[in-house]
């Protein structure tokens, strides 16, 4: 499967990939998926399920990038959409990207 090519566009105009990561994060977290576990609460996933899950919604390498930054550790929706948001942030692409929630 071949590579998405990055944004080259500016930083203002809206990818085809607006709200990819939703998308991400809405897996994730959906109900019954086999990322969290069912008897925690707050549910919460390990960054390498956001990267895995991320890989295969086959991202294009801006949003790779996004994921990729996120710290080891366990998150939950909020921390997880935090971590993210604030990435998009910083590399102001919340325009052309969306946010998540």
């Amino acid at each position: 499967m071949a590579r998405q090519q990055a944004h080259t566009g500016s930083n203002i105009e809206r990818s085809e990939y607006y709200g990819a990561l939703q998308s991400v994060v809405e897996a994730l977290f959906e109900s019954g998926s086999s990322f969290v576990n069912p008897g925690e609460y707050p549910p919460k996933v390990r960054r390498l399920d956001v990267i895995l899950q991320a890989e295969s919604a086959d991202l294009p390498p801006d949003l790779q990038e996004i994921v990729e930054l996120l710290p080891p550790g366990n998150y939950t929706r909020k921390r997880l959409c935090d971590q993210i948001n604030s990435a998009i942030t910083g590399h102001a692409w919340g325009q052309v990207y969306g946010t998540v929630e």
